[in-house]
């Protein structure tokens, strides 16, 4: 018998490595755009705090009184998820070609 050995990638010096030809699995495909749309979803969610809890309601709302709090910024931060969603969905979902 004739062993082939497999040519290997290597990134990061080393510590991960893949085997030439192999295709991102899909299971990291569902999962990035899953967790980006979390992400998206829990910063526009709890963008102004938990103001409608009954006991720390009130404070949270005086909170963002003093604070002055911007939600142009924290839109700003759920679209870059949002972009994060978009490009490993499509670095994800397009045709596999070797290099």
């Amino acid at each position: 018998m004739t062993e082939q050995k497999e040519e290997l990638k290597e990134y990061a010096d080393g510590w991960m490595t893949e085997r030439k030809g192999t295709d991102l699995p899909v299971f990291l495909k569902v999962a990035f755009p899953i967790v980006g749309l979390g992400a998206a979803g829990y910063i526009v969610v709890q963008m102004l705090g938990d103001t409608g809890h009954a006991t720390r309601g009130p404070l949270v709302a005086q909170f963002l009184k003093v604070s002055q709090t911007s939600p142009g910024l924290q839109y700003g931060v759920a679209a870059l998820a949002l972009a994060f969603v978009v490009i490993t969905a499509v670095f994800g979902f397009r045709a596999f070609k070797e290099d």
